[in-house]
């Protein structure tokens, strides 16, 4: 079980009422008395810690090795998913996958970047940090969505765009820009989950939609705390004042109109019950998209462009 240090507490509660369970006797309404109040003392402890996480914990949060990644989603809230690969230029990204499925008999063109879980597949998915060419594969498919008139949706996980030398000659920077613009005139309904980390250039290039949400305990922000805290104190020791300053967290980022809304998670988080938190993304994205598609295309690419206009506008 991986365990984050705020978790070890709740987990070593859990493994004693294990222990209780496993050596009570049914009759025994004593032990049977202090099973039901440790049940009730770890949930109120669960709710205490998850409602009062930091910044940085809920960073840390975000990148649980447990935590469900796009495939995940995917794969529980869609039947019929055929993945599409390749920009037709230079090579097909692993970092960033999509294609088409039925939400309840509605097709979706779904795209997002994909992390692995072990080794191997984080070498072959390049941890989540999409190339040039993963940027425009996902245009690819969000014109193919936009000729059959398909909604978009779009999860958001990854630690940044590709840094590389390679990646930069082949144009990142640029790849990414046209993916700012053509979303922004994209004339089928855009939805962007963030469902994990959000950074930088990497996450808003596909996260230009009409509705932007956020899981609960994910973070969307310019810069990760860790490089953040190395450029300002040159160290990664102040990681956590960073994420405290940067206002990352879903929360920060409503009240600071940056997204427009957030999505509830299990408690514990996204990894402790995903499929309830699947349900709950299948929940808001038919909900979402009957909003949207009752609105005229024209009307809701010309909201799309008001609101992040107004994104860093100050009225005194």
């Amino acid at each position: 079980m991986n365990l984050l240090d705020f978790e070890k507490p709740i987990a070593e509660l859990e493994t004693k009422l294990q222990d209780m369970k496993q050596l009570a006797d049914d009759s025994d309404e004593n032990v049977n008395r202090a099973i039901r109040a440790l049940e009730q003392k770890i949930l109120d402890l669960k709710k205490e810690t998850f409602e009062n996480l930091t910044g940085w914990q809920r960073v840390q949060l975000s990148r649980h090795p447990d935590r469900p990644y796009t495939l995940d989603y995917i794969y529980e809230i869609t039947t019929d998913f055929i993945e599409l690969h390749g920009d037709r230029n230079v090579a097909d990204d692993k970092a960033m996958v999509g294609g088409l499925g039925m939400i309840e008999g509605q097709s979706f063109m779904l795209i997002g970047q994909q992390k692995g879980r072990n080794t191997k597949q984080r070498q072959m998915r390049n941890f989540g940090m999409a190339n040039p060419e993963g940027y425009r594969k996902a245009l690819r498919l969000m014109k193919i969505a936009e000729k059959f008139n398909k909604p978009i949706v779009t999860f958001i996980d990854t630690p940044g765009a590709f840094p590389g030398l390679e990646a930069e000659e082949r144009g990142q920077g640029e790849a990414i820009a046209r993916n700012l613009k053509e979303m922004f005139m994209l004339n089928v309904p855009v939805i962007c989950i963030v469902i994990g980390e959000g950074a930088s250039g990497g996450a808003l290039g596909i996260a230009v939609g009409d509705r932007v949400l956020m899981l609960e305990n994910t973070w969307y922000s310019v810069i990760s705390p860790e490089s953040c805290s190395s450029i300002l104190w040159r160290s990664w020791d102040y990681k956590e004042q960073a994420a405290e300053v940067l206002k990352l967290t879903a929360k920060d980022m409503k009240e600071l109109h940056l997204i427009d809304g957030i999505v509830k998670e299990p408690l514990g988080g996204a990894h402790n019950d995903i499929k309830t938190m699947a349900m709950e993304v299948k929940r808001v994205i038919l909900e979402t998209t009957k909003e949207l598609m009752a609105i005229p295309a024209d009307e809701r690419i010309r909201q799309r462009i008001e609101k992040f206009s107004a994104m860093g506008v100050v009225k005194e």
